[in-house]
């Protein structure tokens, strides 16, 4: 009833002894905290919170619109509302050194697992569009530094993102992709998440590189191909997520709803594609909450 029953520190603490096991993990992209509770309704290892998700949920493209209150507040509806860890998607750190330090203690207030700062310049864009700029190494390892000193909690993921391997074509993007990596490890960064890779090759190459776990974006309708869980793992990729997948199938079963409407008035015809009542009141816990009002407020007072 109301939030989740496992603490912010007990669902880290679990979260890295997972993530040390050396299997794979697999994150869907929550857009809402009632998505989260059914994400891990369906036994899934833990809930990713997509920066792009949060700007569309605004109306907002990503290109940096949004704020660090915006996703922390976000954030922590739902974290809370799952016993799973979840991991946010935190941009650039919301600004200069400083900025990412308070960005780790305020995510790390909200109740969250763990989040990842990438490597893009200010204002920074989605990563899977063309165009994309990344800083210098030295200002990549300052964010990490940074969001490392400022962690109070040693089981907070701090995981590093690079976006170098879509600025740079073939080999050498890979090649410069595994080099800033190492260089964010050894700054502090427990994880690694490179963007836009393109072959199970290229996954194997980081994996290879790398003693810490690294993690690969299964986002639709980008500059990656489409792999397998079972493909990811072959090659020792430890976390995957699908970030936005939830939200485009939500948005795209509703606009066909509302063509229906459109065209026929009514959606008689699409009760089989819904979640029914039933289902939604048991995911809520309608009726946890209806034993704690019976509990508070059907008593008797003693004589």
């Amino acid at each position: 009833m109301l939030y989740s029953h496992t603490t912010p520190a007990d669902k880290r603490r679990l979260f890295r002894e997972r993530l040390a096991s050396g299997e794979l993990l697999r994150l869907p992209g929550a857009f809402n905290p009632l998505s989260a509770r059914l994400i891990e309704r369906k036994g899934f290892d833990g809930v990713y919170i997509s920066g792009a998700v949060l700007s569309a949920d605004l109306g907002l493209p990503d290109i940096g619109l949004t704020t660090l209150t915006e996703v922390a507040g976000r954030a922590q509806q739902i974290a809370r509302m799952t016993e799973l860890p979840a991991i946010v998607d935190a941009d650039t750190g919301f600004g200069e050194p400083m900025n990412v330090a308070r960005t780790i203690q305020t995510l790390e207030d909200a109740g969250l697992a763990g989040t990842h700062i990438e490597d893009q310049i200010n204002p920074k864009r989605c990563g899977h569009l063309d165009g994309k700029a990344v800083v210098d190494e030295g200002t990549a390892l300052k964010r990490i530094r940074a969001a490392v000193d400022a962690r109070r909690d040693p089981n907070f993921l701090i995981m590093a993102r690079t976006d170098i391997r879509a600025t740079q074509e073939g080999q050498a993007g890979i090649d410069a992709a595994v080099n800033r990596a190492k260089a964010l490890v050894d700054a502090g960064a427990d994880a690694i998440f490179s963007e836009a890779m393109r072959t199970l090759e290229e996954f194997a190459a980081m994996r290879a590189a790398l003693d810490v776990p690294i993690l690969a974006n299964m986002t639709e309708f980008g500059k990656s191909e489409l792999f397998s869980s079972q493909q990811l793992a072959d090659v020792g990729v430890n976390i995957v997520i699908w970030p936005v997948s939830m939200l485009r199938i939500a948005m795209g079963a509703t606009g066909r709803a509302l063509d229906t409407l459109n065209e026929e008035g009514h959606l008689t015809g699409k009760l089989n594609e819904m979640q029914h009542r039933a289902e939604l009141y048991d995911l809520i816990d309608y009726e946890g909450y209806n034993h704690f009002d019976t509990s508070v407020f059907n008593f008797e007072v003693a004589k």
